[in-house]
């Protein structure tokens, strides 16, 4: 009853792993992909008057107007991108689901895609949904977990129709650079690739790095889908709003695909969202205690005997190597949970290349950091 590609594709290695937090007590978790932080208050007070006002209804396919256009005003002063908000813009049910249209939307079947990984664990089975192939490139912690052309070159095909870019990457942390992007541009322009660059945690950037889009590069504007949302940075999660914006052609094929499976994005949510604008002091106090923790977890996890961990960048996650314990990430993952009670994420979750690292989220407070890394060192001097 089942069709074969949807059985053959496996279930979230975090949602299996979750389950295994579930089951258990007196847990301190670093796995949560999400912020601890409540939504800010112009945009949780946004949504409160849309209800009242019974702005519950359906609106645009692409989203309602006014939304798109303080994104396209966004996306000029603060990417470099220029769009015309009435046709190049399209608010989704999140950044999943503008991944999803944007894949469905430039892919035919047999295609090939470059995924860069480790990395976020929805690109590949996307790729699989339409019934394309997706060709995993590893990143390494030597390189910071930063793309490299040499890379790319070794795996791209005649059968190669794009390429991920996601800059803050997770599980890694990473950022890529301004000279990394260029790089990645002129080898998608080599060999005519359409660049889907993920952006959501733009704003979660340290040590004064600057964010730089790809859709920014001249002659990229028609190349690039660029994928953003609320989520992360404003720790907007569960009310799903995000948004996609390329050239005409290609968000419209996205939104004929949206308006037949979503229809639209949530009205209330797109009314609340009208409210960003007034939120960039609430941003940049989350962005400046994720600072705070990221430096202590990072200084704790390379205190560890066994465990070594480079400074991430960006997002609020790092990614300690932990090959040195003789335990592969699933078996530290789970022994730590079972015997440390402390939850991460084995980073073979995210692709072959996140053998040997598990991931740990910073976004829960420092006296949970504390305890973690606490119950870390207990465990692993026991063994």
């Amino acid at each position: 009853m089942i069709s074969e590609r949807v059985r053959d594709i496996p279930f979230s290695g975090i949602r299996r792993f979750f389950e295994l937090v579930e089951k258990s007590e007196d847990i301190v978790s670093l796995g949560v992909g999400e912020p601890d932080f409540p939504t800010p208050d112009p945009l949780k007070i946004s949504g409160i008057d849309a209800i009242r006002e019974d702005y519950t209804s359906y609106t645009s396919n692409y989203g309602l107007l006014e939304l798109r256009t303080l994104l396209s005003d966004k996306l000029e002063k603060e990417n470099g991108i220029q769009v015309n908000p009435e046709k190049q813009v399209l608010i989704t049910s999140g950044t999943s689901e503008a991944l999803d249209l944007a894949f469905r939307a430039i892919l035919d079947p047999g295609d090939e895609v470059l995924v860069p990984e480790p990395s976020y664990v929805s690109y590949k089975p996307c790729v699989w949904f339409s019934h394309c192939t997706p060709v995993p490139i590893p990143m390494r912690e030597e390189h910071d977990f930063r793309i490299t052309v040499e890379d790319l070159e070794k795996s791209v095909t005649k059968k190669s129709k794009a390429i991920i870019v996601a800059s803050p990457n997770n599980p890694t942390g990473s950022v890529l650079l301004k000279k990394d992007l260029e790089g990645i541009a002129d080898f998608a322009v080599e060999h005519d690739l359409t660049v889907i660059s993920d952006e959501l945690y733009e704003y979660l950037i340290y040590d004064k790095i600057k964010h730089v889009s790809m859709g920014s590069f001249n002659g990229m504007q028609d190349r690039v889908i660029t994928i953003n949302g609320f989520s992360k940075g404003y720790a907007f999660t569960g009310w799903r709003l995000g948004y996609a914006c390329g050239s005409a052609e290609v968000v419209e094929a996205m939104m004929k695909i949206h308006q037949y499976t979503m229809l639209c994005a949530p009205s209330i949510a797109q009314r609340a969202a009208l409210a960003f604008p007034q939120c960039k002091k609430h941003v940049k106090r989350m962005v400046s205690e994720y600072d705070n923790r990221r430096k202590l977890l990072v200084k704790g996890l390379n205190e560890l005997e066994g465990v070594s961990c480079i400074m991430p960048k960006g997002a609020f996650y790092a990614f300690p190597n932990i090959r040195d314990t003789g335990m592969s990430s699933q078996e530290f993952s789970e022994k730590l949970l079972s015997e440390g009670k402390v939850a991460v994420v084995p980073g073979s979750t995210f692709g072959k290349s996140g053998e040997g690292f598990v991931r740990c989220s910073y976004s829960v407070s420092m006296d949970e950091i504390r305890e973690a890394l606490k119950r870390m060192d207990s465990w692993i001097n026991k063994k």
